[in-house]
């Protein structure tokens, strides 16, 4: 074994020469590590998806000059596949505009004096866009003069000579994303409308054309906070607070969990960061100092929905996607984002308190409203968490990933592990056959699974104790780890995996009351979907095709022709793990859970999961897959 060993050894050694090192151009690099520039490779099921950081990155350039002055409008359009973004600045100066978008390390942002407090400063935005869609192209109208550059993957293939024009200064961007890096994707219309909201709340005054349709906010953060609550939800008005460099929003609503938007030189940093935990542990300390009372943070901070929007010299974020703020210093030789926050809440939160005593009285009731309910849970939590560890929570009934149980990813490279927790999974399934199947065949590395057992309980009404009492409810929260907020959730991605029938949809059903019941912050900041599992298999000798819906069989059955074989897949522990791979791979097909501004959740849980109304009745008979497609096969027959 040692001569074996040794031979190898020596092979390894003969191998390693001048050949084996090889230097990639700026180019090859993004598309062969494009995770680590835009983050999740996504269909755009997910606001995070990186389809929607390619529209970031161009349109954060057209922040970045509306924010120095330069152009009050931006025209943005998105057709099924194609992306168009103009703004009317400065324009790119001409003679560079092949470079800014093709050559890394290259941009104006390096120069603090023109970009003081821009989103980025690497220079690699408008890079990895190019890298990554399969054309682009970039046109700069500058002071009467115009000049064109065209891309495919990255690579110029049309340079135009500069024109005369009339047209209006600015920079115009038009890409397609790459369909072999961005396989099967598509645009949703609500993701990109929020994209839209945001950049309007952040620059009040600014007009955003977006397909025919004009977005604007007066307001900035006291917009955002009235478009994401409801008025009769409201335990007081909203407090919008701004000063240099910061704003900030808050309200207290009746509902379970804190709700937070926190944003830096105009990036929405989805995972917050410094400035977010600053902020939260300042509203802390100003509230106890303005009521000379030491309420425990918890019950301060419940049922708080607020926003905080500051910006930062030169930003250092803790991977590319810019979704975590890591700057601790506002600028360099100043104050701390710590004391700089605390500072600004303790002179005008304390301010607008003294100034508002019906507003202080209000925050004060629903503060003592949470001590009370957090006392009268006091005994049942700590049983609860007993009863947690007793069952053995990550052997029983979660089947946990490798990015959580492994030592290996301790130390590893934030940019990779920032990827990872993008597309970290868990899996919520029932039956012992259903999780069977996608523990065997899922990605150990993110993806997690955890089993009911049986339906869950209808929890519309019900109060937080319930959570504590019932024992799959208390383990799922564990297994998010969300009993103190999303500050420490687990897994980005939570899919409701059910059968396709009537029984998989009420279990579906009840998993979505539980968490808009008592953590609806994960449904509004996009963490819940809903599994898409094919329910037919169309095959003949040659070729096996997986269909999601009836109008797709039939167009199977007339592709393959001679009486293909049809299997109907009734429930997931039908499918074997061999195939359900497949289905839970880089083709994942899922659903978002998402809620429209105007919806009401009480309401909304009211109507399906109260009392049993004939209008409740009729949606479900009306929305039902299985059931559809079932009456059809059985016409058919």
């Amino acid at each position: 074994m040692a001569n074996t060993d040794n031979t190898d050894k020596k092979d390894l050694f003969a191998a390693y020469t001048e050949d084996s090192i090889r230097s990639l151009d700026w180019r090859e690099h993004i598309r062969l590590r494009p995770g680590m520039y835009i983050g999740k490779l996504g269909d755009g099921s997910s606001m995070d998806d990186g389809i929607y950081i390619l529209l970031k990155e161009v349109a954060d350039n057209c922040i970045d000059e509306h924010t120095m002055g330069f152009g009050k409008q931006i025209d943005i359009k998105v057709s099924e596949h194609s992306v168009t973004i103009r703004d009317f600045g400065r324009g790119i100066p001409l003679g560079k505009v092949v470079d800014v978008v093709s050559k890394i390390n290259t941009g104006a942002k390096y120069d603090s004096k023109a970009f003081q407090k821009s989103v980025g400063l690497n220079g690699v935005g408008t890079k990895a866009v190019n890298a990554l869609s399969s054309y682009f192209k970039v046109q700069s109208i500058r002071d009467g003069r115009a000049k064109v550059a065209e891309f495919e993957r990255g690579v110029l293939v049309k340079e135009h000579k500069e024109t005369s024009t009339t047209d209006v200064n600015g920079t115009l961007v038009t890409f397609t994303p790459d369909d072999t890096v961005f396989k099967n994707y598509r645009y949703i219309p609500e993701f990109l409308e929020k994209q839209i909201w945001n950049y309007c709340f952040l620059n009040a005054g600014l007009t955003i054309n977006f397909n025919g349709k004009k977005y604007i906010s007066k307001n900035g953060l006291l917009d955002l906070l009235q478009r994401q609550t409801t008025a009769e939800d409201l335990r007081y008005p909203i407090i919008h607070l701004k000063g240099e460099d910061i704003e900030v929003a808050i309200t207290h609503e009746n509902q379970y969990g804190e709700e937070y938007y926190s944003f830096v030189n105009g990036q929405h940093t989805t995972q917050g960061g410094t400035h977010l935990g600053a902020f939260r542990e300042a509203f802390v300390k100003t509230i106890r100092e303005f009521y000379k009372k030491d309420y425990d943070a918890p019950d301060i901070r419940a049922s708080i929905c607020a926003a905080i929007a500051i910006r930062v010299q030169e930003p250092v974020f803790e991977s590319q996607t810019k979704t975590k703020l890591g700057s601790v210093t506002m600028f360099e030789g100043g104050p701390s984002v710590k004391a700089f926050v605390l500072d600004f809440l303790a002179k005008h939160l304390d301010d607008y308190l003294h100034k508002n005593p019906a507003v202080a009285e209000s925050l004060k009731k629903r503060i003592e409203q949470s001590e009370r309910e957090r006392k009268e849970l006091a005994g049942i939590k700590k049983l609860a968490n007993e009863r947690a560890k007793k069952a053995n929570l990550h052997n029983r009934k979660l089947r946990d990933c490798r990015l959580h149980l492994n030592e290996e990813y301790t130390g590893k490279d934030k940019e990779e592990m920032a990827v990872k927790s993008l597309t970290s999974t868990l899996f919520i399934t029932e039956g012992d056959s259903a999780s069977g199947s996608i523990t065997k065949s899922r990605n150990v590395e993110t993806q997690a699974v955890f089993s009911l057992r049986g339906k869950p309980l209808n929890s519309f009404g019900l109060t937080k104790k319930i959570v504590y009492e019932n024992e799959e409810f208390n383990l799922l929260q564990h297994a998010l780890n969300i009993e103190e907020g999303l500050e420490g959730l687990r897994y980005n991605n939570i899919v409701i995996a059910t059968d396709a029938d009537v029984d998989g949809m009420h279990i579906r059903l009840l998993l979505l009351t539980f968490f808009l019941q008592f953590f609806p912050d994960l449904v509004k900041n996009g963490h819940v979907y809903i599994l898409e599992t094919p329910l037919f298999r169309v095959r003949n000798k040659q070729q096996t095709i997986y269909c999601y819906s009836e109008e797709e069989k039939q167009k199977a059955i007339k592709k393959l022709g001679n009486k293909p074989e049809i299997t109907r897949f009734k429930g997931l522990g039908e499918i074997s793990p061999d195939e359900f791979g497949r289905f839970i791979g880089e083709d994942i097909k899922m659903d978002p859970i998402i809620l429209s501004t105007d919806i009401h959740i009480q309401k909304l849980l009211e109507y399906y999961m109260g009392k049993n109304t004939p209008a409740r009745q009729e949606f479900i008979i009306n929305n039902l897959k299985y059931e559809k497609d079932l009456t059809e096969e059985t016409a058919e027959a």
